[in-house]
């Protein structure tokens, strides 16, 4: 696969890249891992998945897993609660059958199971369970029918099939380095994006899962940079990145595209001082016009949590206030344009507020020392059946 370089030359995409390296803020600088989100939605968008907890108070900590439906008139949740409450640190995932992948740490293992709904009840299908220490599952495969794991080791991570293999959990590979991360770069599910810690540098490597695990170098946009994959939209090849070769020492937020010969491009709008932010879903459907992609970002900051919307044509953000309820750092486009964002309040136990791109504030931060203007979030989107025809998708 193509390597990437900078774009070192100030234009369209960063008026300011002789201020590069004065900063010392820099927006979009959120860790190795992305924060997690409220909510997991599978890759066709049709379901998702959560835990969450009785709203009486009387249960207390009695976890359950809740499956989400998307795709219908209206969402409606689903509870999937088991013959005991669920611990804290289980994981849920949503299959593209509409059942759901459950995690559950078990004595030091990690126990998977597939529930579904059975009328008054939930039905149960144990797959069966993996001794090691850490584990993390993957985003959701394209198809539905597969999960994926990751379990980093001392000098490798194993990458495991959990669900929709034959008999229970299937090693695919020991991969060298302490693999994170995880972006998928096909509609088949074959090829996999992981961010590889190795030699004492993180670089984004391409997985090939039909051969075994084969890996390829994805990122190098510079020899000592650390460069991670943060998203990737498999229609329009665009690539959403975090590294530090513009700026050693800090780390931003940038895009290019796969395969790609032009320069990754970092710019300067989607610099947020004091704000972190966090790219969380791409607009389908863009093909061979990756720039036209409206991206979604998590943008956490002193003041709380908002939504910011951005193309890589923009030079500028749009910032939302977060609707009331949200499952934070969870959304899906449609392939025109608008952004479904789960939300739950008591109110509305299962809603999904809808707004088009782009829309808010446009945010544009200044170079140099000056200070920038306080972010304000324009007012929430609203749920899909009381938005404006324009932009939006009609429930049902």
């Amino acid at each position: 696969m193509t390597a990437c370089a900078i774009e070192t030359a100030a234009g369209h995409e960063d008026d300011h890249a002789e201020h590069e390296h004065e900063h010392t803020e820099h927006g979009g600088d959120a860790g190795p891992e992305a924060p997690t989100a409220g909510c997991v939605i599978a890759a066709a968008g049709a379901y998702a998945a959560r835990l969450t907890r009785p709203r009486d108070a009387a249960s207390g900590d009695a976890w359950f897993p809740e499956r989400w439906t998307l795709d219908g008139p209206e969402p409606y949740a689903v509870p999937l609660p088991g013959n005991q409450p669920e611990e804290a640190g289980s994981d849920v995932h949503p299959m593209g059958d509409g059942r759901v992948l459950i995690r559950r740490p078990v004595d030091g293992r990690h126990a998977f199971s597939l529930l579904y709904p059975t009328g008054p009840g939930t039905g149960e299908v144990p797959l069966g369970a993996l001794e090691c220490g850490e584990l993390r599952l993957l985003p959701p495969a394209p198809g539905g029918d597969r999960a994926y794991a990751l379990a980093p080791g001392a000098t490798t991570t194993a990458l495991w099939l959990v669900a929709g293999g034959a008999f229970g959990p299937e090693l695919i590979a020991e991969l060298p380095g302490r693999c994170s991360g995880g972006a998928w770069l096909d509609r088949a599910g074959r090829m996999i994006a992981l961010d590889r810690e190795l030699d004492g540098r993180t670089k984004a490597v391409a997985v090939d899962i039909e051969r075994g695990g084969e890996v390829s170098p994805l990122l190098q946009i510079a020899e000592d940079s650390t460069d991670r994959l943060l998203l990737a939209d498999a229609d329009s090849g665009l690539l959403l990145i975090r590294s530090d070769a513009p700026s050693p020492g800090h780390e931003r937020l940038g895009w290019g595209v796969l395969g790609s010969t032009l320069p990754v491009r970092f710019p300067e709008c989607l610099r947020l001082p004091d704000h972190a932010v966090t790219p969380f879903a791409v607009q389908p459907g863009q093909v061979l016009t990756p720039e036209n992609c409206a991206v979604a970002l998590r943008v956490d900051g002193p003041t709380g949590t908002g939504i910011g919307l951005w193309r890589p044509t923009d030079r500028q953000v749009h910032l939302l206030a977060a609707p009331e309820g949200w499952l934070t750092g969870a959304g899906v486009w449609t392939r025109d344009g608008v952004l479904r964002l789960p939300y739950a309040t008591d109110a509305v136990p299962c809603g999904v507020a809808g707004v088009a791109a782009p829309a808010g504030t446009p945010v544009t931060v200044p170079a140099g020392d000056r200070k920038p203007p306080a972010l304000r979030f324009t007012p929430r989107p609203v749920p899909l059946q009381q938005a404006p025809l324009r932009g939006r998708v009609a429930a049902g």
